[in-house]
């Protein structure tokens, strides 16, 4: 059996270089404070290290200093620099278990099972011989979704008439999976697991595929997004669709609204967007529920056909008038 890596070889491996410096050396050396130091590195998530623990690397110190540079030319102040960091930790943390899941699931005989000393060595081999080649992968992505986003914005102020709200307008949809509580109950943690992921890769491909934005997956529902009422009903639909014709994966109730959101940390809120969580109650399984201000921006288009049902009481919203979307025959 291969013997285990010393855990400091890997975390210098993977941080790309030696742990060299203290919390005291990293401040003086990138010329950032004490105190800000320490919530930027709360803001990335990373754990408290005590003042003279060697716990940094040139890489530390190279990012405190572009950080206090960017403060220095007036592009952030401090508390715009916490605020981009958080984004960045939050979103690292999740991919980066998530890479090392998907890698270890996939050299492991049993997922369910923790790797043992081979796996771990199999995992460091493939980090020494391949990181260079990962890394530029994960900044080619968000350099794309990030064109994205920036297009998206700019389209928004291009085209607003004036009013402060007018490029708030979105539409946004819910699709949620039917009995996913009881479906819990039955299977196999490893078997709701690849459930769950193929929903999640089902729609997120539509999603991407229309032009629309995924905003954001919960397990057993995501929040979609789209610029336009059209594109909002079409993607609803297709996700219906498709899910329909998983095997694996059971029917989805899908909620779609539109009105003005409030966009902020790469989520969406407002009314509208309770609005569409809670018309996926209404929806029954496979189908689409709309709100009233969709309904009224989709009448006329031919691609769909729009079926008044009986207004509903929902918690929090009063009185709404609900709408079930279907394709035009």
């Amino acid at each position: 059996m291969a013997e285990l890596p010393d855990p400091k070889e890997i975390e210098e491996l993977l941080l790309g270089g030696a742990l060299r410096y203290t919390r005291v050396d990293a401040v003086r050396l990138s010329g950032v404070t004490k105190e800000f130091s320490a919530r930027l590195w709360r803001a990335f998530g990373y754990p408290s290290m005590p003042d003279e623990a060697i716990a940094y690397t040139e890489g530390d110190v190279a990012a405190l200093t572009r950080i206090r540079r960017l403060m220095d030319d007036g592009v952030l102040d401090e508390d715009g620099v916490i605020r981009l960091v958080r984004a960045f930790g939050q979103t690292m943390t999740r991919l980066a278990e998530w890479q090392v899941n998907l890698l270890s699931s996939m050299i492991s005989s049993d997922p369910q099972e923790p790797p043992g000393n081979d796996a771990v060595r199999t995992l460091v081999e493939i980090a020494e011989k391949h990181i260079d080649d990962f890394e530029p992968l994960v900044v080619h992505a968000w350099r794309r979704q990030l064109a994205a986003a920036g297009t998206r914005a700019m389209a928004s102020v291009a085209t607003r008439d004036g009013s402060s709200t007018a490029r708030q307008q979105t539409t946004v949809g819910f699709a949620d999976m039917v009995s996913f509580t009881q479906m819990s109950r039955e299977l196999e943690e490893l078997e709701l697991a690849r459930v769950v992921e193929r929903f999640e890769e089902t729609a997120a491909d539509i999603v991407a595929a229309s032009g629309g934005r995924l905003v954001k997956t919960l397990g057993d529902e995501v929040l979609f997004s789209a610029d336009s009422p059209r594109l909002g009903g079409e993607i609803a639909l297709t996700i219906a669709e498709a899910i329909k014709d998983e095997t694996e994966v059971p029917d989805v109730r899908v909620g779609v609204a539109y009105g003005p959101v409030l966009p902020l940390m790469g989520d969406v809120f407002g009314t509208t967007v309770n609005l569409a969580a809670r018309l996926t109650s209404l929806a029954r399984p496979g189908s689409v529920v709309i709100d009233d201000a969709l309904a009224t921006e989709l009448t006329d288009d031919p691609a769909f056909e729009i079926t008044r049902i009986v207004r509903r009481p929902v918690r929090g919203l009063g009185i709404i008038q609900p709408f079930v979307l279907r394709r035009a025959p």
